[in-house]
């Protein structure tokens, strides 16, 4: 039996696929506790044949291995550049929509997939929102080598 805040992830990931998602399209696939029901929703559609010819992109491991025990078609952006949507969660939304995301992990391939597709939906449930960002969540931050060390001193700089 699920708890009501499950059954609200269900009912957001499940509603955003049968939305936004058509035949034909290329899917990105989000990670997480509510893209989990999303990515499950697009399996159940291709399954009963409601949806058909689709080509999806994982933004992590597990939910490539996800999707693919639900026999979903996977590719990376190195196939396919171009996405129809990108559906997936975030972990804290301020009153103007301001997201915070990545803080799974998997902040690099989300940004990849998501800012390569013509729509973005966002699921979360209530639980995800916030009077503003920062103090509920520590915020994730991206560190590449090739400049790593004006990273740390930007961040360093920064107030308390």
């Amino acid at each position: 039996d699920m708890s009501p805040t499950d059954k609200a992830k269900q009912l957001a990931g499940y509603k955003a696929v049968d939305d936004h998602v058509e035949s034909g399209m290329t899917v990105g696939l989000g990670t997480g506790s509510t893209a989990y029901f999303a990515v499950e929703r697009v399996g159940q559609k291709l399954k009963s044949g409601e949806l058909k010819d689709i080509m999806c992109i994982p933004t992590s491991e597990r939910t490539r291995e996800q999707a693919e025990s639900l026999d979903i078609p996977l590719c990376t952006l190195n196939e396919r550049s171009e996405l129809d949507v990108a559906i997936d969660g975030a972990d804290a939304v301020d009153p103007d929509y301001a997201l915070v995301k990545g803080g799974g992990g998997a902040l690099l391939r989300e940004k990849m997939v998501e800012v390569m597709a013509k729509k973005f939906i966002c699921i979360v449930d209530d639980s995800k929102l916030v009077d503003g960002l920062g103090p509920s969540f520590a915020l994730p931050v991206e560190i590449t080598p090739f400049c790593s060390e004006h990273t740390l001193r930007t961040i360093a700089a920064l107030p308390e």
